[in-house]
């Protein structure tokens, strides 16, 4: 199997920005600047590539205005959220997303964590990995689940 390492990419986020959906890219990418400070990106990498990662978000991601309220009542209780939550698909199904979570729980094994998806299928996926599914929201067309440790 291969050696896969977890850590604070500190400098050129763009090494991580790079390995997302275009769509989701056009989502974090031109506000950065604007959360460097109230956000961390970890992430996986083999020896040669970063090959997944997500952001730990301090205060309400971009584009969260429909849930904002919801939000700020979760971070006034000390939670974080978890956004950008991507494996790249050429290493998906070597249970890296667990991975990613057990080392974020690991570094920080008191820190409570929220996160929104709009992917159903992943229920099984947060669950195992001991997040609670707490509400399901209507967001504009589409559902969004919230999911908390």
């Amino acid at each position: 199997m291969e050696s896969f390492k977890f850590r604070e990419l500190k400098n050129d986020p763009q090494q991580f920005f790079q390995i997302l959906p275009q769509e989701w890219q056009d989502e974090i990418v031109p506000f950065w600047d604007t959360y460097k400070t109230q956000a961390k990106i970890y992430i996986i990498e083999d020896n040669t590539s970063i090959v997944g990662g997500g952001i730990v978000f301090y205060k309400s991601p971009p584009n969260f205005e429909y849930f904002e309220t919801d939000a700020k009542v979760w971070f006034n209780k000390g939670y974080l959220y978890l956004g950008f939550i991507w494996i790249s698909e050429s290493h998906r199904n070597k249970s890296l997303g667990s991975f990613w979570l057990d080392q974020l729980k690991s570094k920080h094994p008191k820190q409570h964590y929220f996160l929104l998806t709009e992917e159903e299928h992943l229920h099984h996926f947060y669950l195992k990995n001991g997040f609670e599914c707490s509400q399901c929201l209507q967001n504009n067309d589409h559902l969004e689940w919230l999911y908390h440790t």
